[in-house]
C-alpha cells in the first residue's frame, strides 16, 4: 500500500549490463551484483512507456524452519522506460484479498502512473496467488489429506508474506530499505511489516488497510453488518427501482434451483453477495445495471437471463483465489483461538438480512439487504471452485493457536514514515477499527475523506497515492 533511495546501487548495476538480463535464457543464473544474490530473471517484455521484468523466488514454506520445503514466489518489475537505466529506489506493492495476485498492468494506469515517476516498482504475487506456487483445489490436493492441506495453508498469512518480502529485499536490493504500497489486505501486511520488520522499511504508504490491531473476526463482522445495510439503503435511495427489481429475484431463486453455467448453484444468500460492489467507486452503478436486466422472457415464463447469470458468475466465482474464502476470517486471528464461521455466526445477530419479502413487496415489513465481504460454511456447497476444499475449510475455520499479527508496543515506538488513506464509511474495512490503529502507530498521517470508496487507490488515479507521498514526506 506507503525518500530512502531503496537498492540504488544493485539496480543501476543490472541495468549497466547493458541488456544482458534481457537475453538471458529462462532459468539462467544471473551473477551476483554488489554482494547480492539476483533471483532468476526469466522474461522482459515492453509496454508503451513501460519495461516489464519477470523474476522468480524461492523462499521457505515455514520462514522458522528455513532448510525445509520452498515454495516459488512470482513478481513483475515495472519500470518506466524513458528511466530503465536510472538508478532508482523500490516500491513493492501488497494486493488487497486475501487470495489476490498483483493486478497485470496495461500501460502507465492508476496509481502506477504516479509511483513510476520515482520508483522501480515490484508488483508481488503473494503466496499461493497468480504465478507464485498455486493454492487452488486442482493444486492443494497434492499436499495430502485436508488436515495436511490446512497445516500447509497456516504458513499463508500476513506474518509469512512480510518474511517473504523480506526474503526477497535481501536479493533484490542488497539489503536496502525499499518503499511498501498496501491496498487493503496489503495494508494489513504494511502494518505486521512495521510490527516486525521495520528496518527493512523506508516508508509505508496504506490505502484502505489500517486494520483493527485487536479486533477479532466477531467483533470485524459485528461493525460489517451495520455498514452493509447502510450501503444497501444509500443504493436504494439512488435507485428506488432496484429494491423491487432484488426482491423479484429472491422471490424467483427461493422457488426454482439456479445453477449458473460455471456450476455456481445461486441461491438467495448467494445473491445477496453481490452486495461486495457497494464498497468500490462505481459499484452502485453495476449492481444497478445487472439488476435491470435480470429476466427474460421464454417458452416457459420469466426465467433468469444467461447473459444475468454469466455477469453474476464472475463476480461471485472463486476460481481465480479461493484462498480468499479459505483464509478469510483467519487474518483476523490473532488470539490463539478459532474463528468459527464468525461471518455466518454473527449474521446470526442480525436478522433484518434474512427478512426477503416477496416479488411484490415485503410482506413482513422487512427490507431486502445485500450483504457483501463474508464467507460462509454454505459457499463450500454453492461454488465450485470451493467444494474440493470443503474439509479443509471447516478444518481452518476451527483451528486453534493463531499467533499475533501487529505488535501494539513496537508501532507505539515507529520511526518508518508513514501515511494512510482512510475512506469515510468503508464497506471492507471499519473506519472505527482504522482510525483507533492510526492513533497507535506513532507518527502516522492520515488522509481521511468520503470522496473515494475502498478502491480510491485504482479509481482515483494518480491522486490517492501522489497525496499520501506528500504526506509522508511533509509536503503536505
Amino acid at each position: 500500500m506507503p525518500d530512502g533511495l531503496d537498492g540504488q546501487d544493485l539496480v543501476g548495476g543490472a541495468q549497466r549490463l547493458g541488456g544482458a538480463l534481457d537475453e538471458a535464457p529462462a532459468g539462467a543464473a544471473v551473477p551476483s551484483l554488489a554482494g547480492a544474490a539476483v533471483p532468476s530473471v526469466t522474461g522482459r517484455h515492453r509496454q508503451p512507456g513501460l519495461v516489464l521484468t519477470d523474476h522468480h523466488f524461492d523462499v521457505p514454506l515455514d520462514h522458522d524452519a528455513p532448510s525445509g520445503e520452498r515454495i516459488r514466489i512470482y513478481a513483475r518489475e515495472v519500470v518506466a522506460s524513458a528511466r530503465e537505466y536510472d538508478e532508482l529506489p523500490w516500491l513493492v506493492y501488497l494486493q488487497g484479498g486475501p487470495g489476490f495476485p498483483a493486478g497485470r498492468p496495461v500501460g502507465r494506469e492508476n496509481w502506477l502512473d504516479r509511483a513510476l515517476e520515482d520508483y522501480r516498482v515490484l508488483l508481488l504475487d503473494q503466496r499461493g496467488t497468480g504465478r507464485s506456487t498455486p493454492a487452488t483445489r486442482q493444486t492443494l490436493p497434492l499436499r495430502g489429506t485436508p488436515a495436511q492441506q490446512a497445516d500447509y495453508l497456516a504458513h499463508f498469512r500476513a506474518d509469512s508474506i512480510v518474511r517473504d518480502c523480506e526474503h526477497i529485499r535481501r536479493q533484490l536490493t542488497g539489503g536496502r530499505p525499499w518503499t511498501v504500497l498496501g491496498q487493503s489486505f496489503g495494508g494489513f501486511c504494511a502494518v505486521t511489516y512495521l510490527s516486525y520488520a521495520p528496518e527493512g522499511l523506508a516508508e509505508v504508504l496504506i490505502t484502505g488497510g489500517l486494520p483493527g490491531l485487536d479486533a477479532d473476526a466477531d467483533a470485524v463482522y459485528r461493525a460489517a453488518y451495520p455498514r452493509m445495510e447502510r450501503k444497501t439503503l444509500a443504493h436504494y435511495d439512488r435507485y428506488p427501482g432496484d429494491e423491487a427489481a432484488a426482491r423479484r429475484i429472491a422471490a424467483y431463486l427461493a422457488q426454482h434451483e439456479e445453477v449458473l453455467a460455471d456450476g455456481t448453484l445461486l441461491t438467495v444468500e448467494a445473491f445477496q453477495q453481490l452486495g461486495i460492489l457497494l464498497g468500490t467507486g462505481d459499484g452502485s452503478h453495476r449492481l444497478h445495471y445487472l439488476l435491470e436486466d435480470a429476466f427474460v422472457d421464454t417458452a416457459a415464463g420469466p426465467r433468469l437471463s444467461d447473459a444475468f447469470g454469466e455477469e453474476v458468475a464472475a463476480i461471485l466465482s472463486r476460481a481465480h483465489c479461493p484462498l480468499y474464502a479459505l483464509l478469510h476470517e483467519a487474518i483476523y486471528a490473532q488470539d490463539g483461538q478459532a474463528t468459527h464461521w464468525s461471518a455466518e455466526r454473527i449474521r446470526g445477530e442480525y436478522p433484518q438480512f434474512d427478512r426477503h419479502g416477496d416479488g411484490d413487496g415485503a410482506t413482513d415489513g422487512g427490507r431486502f439487504l445485500f450483504t457483501g465481504e463474508t464467507v460462509h460454511p454454505w459457499m463450500l456447497r454453492t461454488h465450485p471452485a470451493l467444494r474440493p476444499l470443503r474439509h479443509t475449510a471447516e478444518l481452518l475455520a476451527e483451528r486453534k493457536g493463531w499467533t499475533p499479527l501487529y505488535d501494539p508496543e513496537r508501532l507505539a515506538r515507529n520511526t518508518v514514515p508513514v501515511a494512510a488513506a482512510v475512506y469515510h464509511d468503508d464497506l471492507y474495512v471499519d473506519t472505527e477499527h482504522s482510525l483507533r490503529t492510526a492513533r497507535a502507530i506513532r507518527g502516522l498521517r492520515t488522509w481521511v475523506t468520503d470522496e473515494f470508496e475502498h478502491d480510491g487507490v485504482r479509481a482515483g488515479g494518480r491522486a490517492v497515492l501522489d497525496r499520501l507521498l506528500r504526506l509522508v514526506r511533509d509536503e503536505a
